[in-house]
């Protein structure tokens, strides 16, 4: 057989044979495997710190959504609340390993835009939880509404000081939009609502940590001994000024009303050192950030803003068991 014959019959039988095998794959239904369906998600949960109690409770709750979704959830962000940087790293870091999607708290609304819009772009789905993020290039925000919980602090002190007296609004982070809305909300409240009550301070930082927030404290009622209420808008704040008034021997004595819990803030509603804790739950908030993104994931449409919910705790109603729940979250079951 000649050269050029024998290569075209190795063609036809080639030719046949795919032919054969296409067909029979036809006929039995058989298509190529879609991996990406049966392909576990990467969801990256970066939150502000990692330090405080509201966080770990948060990773419970995005850990608990991951094992009931079959979700692989990787937790990361910057050990301190006031690092901006680190957390943009954190972002790009994800954005890079092309994760699934990114739940984020950020620290700053409008540090944290441009590493958001540029996950967009990437296509990867951000949900916003806790704390604003200026602008709408996300898919969802889940998150307490600070601004009431500023107004439940607000009437809570006013009660507890009969609505009259001289007081400190401490404030918490420039940029943090979280606190700044419940700032907001107690400020609002108070000048509108109780006139006999004036504010002494207004302005004033306590920062990130529970020693800096102990230092401003310290300072404001050494310069302002007449004082008889404090407002601090999240745990460390809360725990900070707590200290700074059992050093003085003024807790109890001086109306302290803050925001979140932690076994030594329990422990001081119990003693009335501190009159009222206006409490998130953050397990909730990490669950339903993870949900909702695994939602949007898989082609579920998602509701743009999800609220929490905020609820105030006080020595009188602190055993009841929906409080109690609130102040002592179980996630020792997620979080080791």
């Amino acid at each position: 057989m000649k050269p050029r014959r024998k290569i075209r019959l190795a063609i036809l039988c080639l030719s046949l044979a795919v032919a054969t095998w296409s067909l029979a794959s036809c006929r039995s239904g058989d298509r190529p495997a879609d991996n990406s369906a049966a392909r576990t998600y990467q969801i990256a949960v970066i939150p502000k710190g990692t330090t405080h109690e509201f966080w770990k409770a948060v990773q419970a709750g995005a850990v608990k959504a991951g094992q009931e979704l079959g979700v692989e959830i990787f937790w990361k962000g910057p050990q301190k609340e006031d690092d901006r940087a680190q957390q943009i790293t954190v972002v790009e870091d994800f954005i890079n390993r092309r994760v699934d999607g990114i739940v984020l708290a950020p620290l700053d609304d409008r540090a944290m835009m441009r590493p958001v819009d540029e996950a967009m772009r990437e296509g990867i789905p951000v949900v916003i939880m806790d704390s604003n993020l200026q602008g709408d290039n996300y898919i969802s925000f889940v998150a307490t509404d600070n601004y009431q919980g500023g107004v439940l602090a607000a009437r809570r002190l006013a009660e507890v000081l009969g609505g009259k007296g001289k007081i400190f609004l401490i404030r918490y982070l420039e940029g943090s939009a979280s606190t700044t809305f419940r700032e907001q909300g107690f400020l609002e409240t108070i000048t509108g609502e109780y006139p006999g009550i004036e504010l002494l301070v207004r302005d004033q930082f306590a920062g990130t940590t529970t020693e800096s927030a102990y230092q401003l404290t310290e300072n404001l009622l050494s310069r302002y001994p007449q004082v008889e209420g404090i407002f601090a808008p999240n745990e460390s704040s809360t725990f900070g000024a707590l200290r700074a008034l059992q050093h003085f021997g003024l807790a109890g004595r001086v109306k302290l009303v803050g925001f979140d819990s932690s076994v030594k803030l329990i422990q001081a509603l119990e003693k009335n050192e501190i009159q009222g804790l206006v409490l998130q739950d953050p397990m909730k908030m990490g669950y339903l950030s993870v949900k909702v993104l695994v939602d949007y994931i898989q082609g579920r449409s998602v509701e743009k803003r999800i609220d929490t919910g905020v609820t105030l705790a006080t020595p009188e109603n602190m055993n009841q068991p929906e409080i109690r729940n609130l102040l002592e979250p179980d996630f020792a079951s997620y979080v080791r």
